[in-house]
């Protein structure tokens, strides 16, 4: 378990949204087709062609995560989790940035269009600025775990939302527009990009048994040994290296856009040990990222 089973997590804002499954050569298009998305992703290559188009993705319906009122309903499925580790998200950044504004989260079914572009099974979580919202379908995870090697449990889950909120933080802030796309690369602000949203989560998961619910209550357990190392299993997973590995590939550090699997376990450690003021990733030389 992650949260506390009587903590009350039914004042999440998260919705449900898209157009069902996706259906593509007889089976769900999640698997492989987030895979050759991810490639897309993390190598700056347009490997679209390898997968079938998806139908016309219109908006789909909307609506609440349903049964999701505590925290025994979070431990025991994947959408409510992920809206209930929105309140303790938001209530963290709240706390460590003046005017915070929470971002929009929308948990995927199927596929759904956003100004960013279609969200579906066939991609990876993605923050979204100009709607200042977080898409993530729960499939996902099915891909760290099938093709990436990684366990994917309950915290690792829980790190992968947060690295994307730690993208909100980065825009409401600013900082996204002081380090613009420059290109990619070991030393990119891409890199950097990330590699300081690995670093965010890290901090708050290393504070995260502090958000209450109204009652006081904890929503989160201290997290165990296994779980945090889980967490960080997943950020050596989505590495760049390591993704161009399990393509069959050569590592080329000169297309790099989210930093190598040694970097991203590196920075969500120094954010889980010392929190948010340790996390200027543009402010460190190339040579020691």
């Amino acid at each position: 378990m992650t949260f506390n089973d009587n903590a009350r997590v039914g004042g999440n804002t998260a919705r449900r949204r898209g157009a069902g499954v996706a259906v593509a050569g007889g089976g769900i298009a999640g698997i492989g087709a987030i895979a050759v998305l991810l490639l897309s992703l993390f190598t700056g290559g347009d490997f679209s062609g390898l997968i079938p188009a998806l139908p016309d993705a219109g908006g789909g319906g909307e609506s609440e995560i349903a049964s999701c009122e505590t925290g025994q309903d979070a431990n025991s499925n994947d959408e409510c989790r992920l809206a209930a580790a929105s309140l303790a998200i938001d209530q963290y950044w709240a706390e460590q940035v003046d005017g915070y504004r929470q971002p929009q989260l929308i948990i995927v079914d199927g596929q759904t269009q956003s100004q960013c572009g279609v969200a579906s099974n066939r991609t990876g979580p993605f923050y979204c600025p100009p709607e200042e919202a977080v898409y993530i379908d729960p499939t996902f995870f099915a891909l760290l775990r099938q093709q990436f090697d990684a366990s994917a449990g309950p915290l690792a889950q829980l790190y992968v939302l947060a690295h994307e909120y730690g993208h909100h933080v980065q825009n409401i802030t600013g900082i996204m527009d002081r380090y613009p796309d420059n290109g990619t690369g070991p030393d990119s602000n891409g890199v950097r990009t990330e590699l300081q949203a690995d670093c965010f989560a890290g901090a708050w998961v290393g504070q995260m048994t502090e958000q209450t619910d109204e009652a006081g209550v904890p929503f989160l357990q201290t997290p165990t040994r296994q779980q945090v190392a889980d967490a960080v299993n997943a950020a050596e997973s989505v590495g760049d290296d390591h993704i161009q590995q399990e393509s069959g590939g050569l590592v080329n550090p000169e297309s790099w856009t989210h930093g190598s699997s040694d970097q991203r376990e590196r920075w969500f450690e120094i954010g889980y040990q010392n929190g948010v003021s340790s996390c200027d990733t543009f402010g460190t030389p190339g040579g020691s990222l």
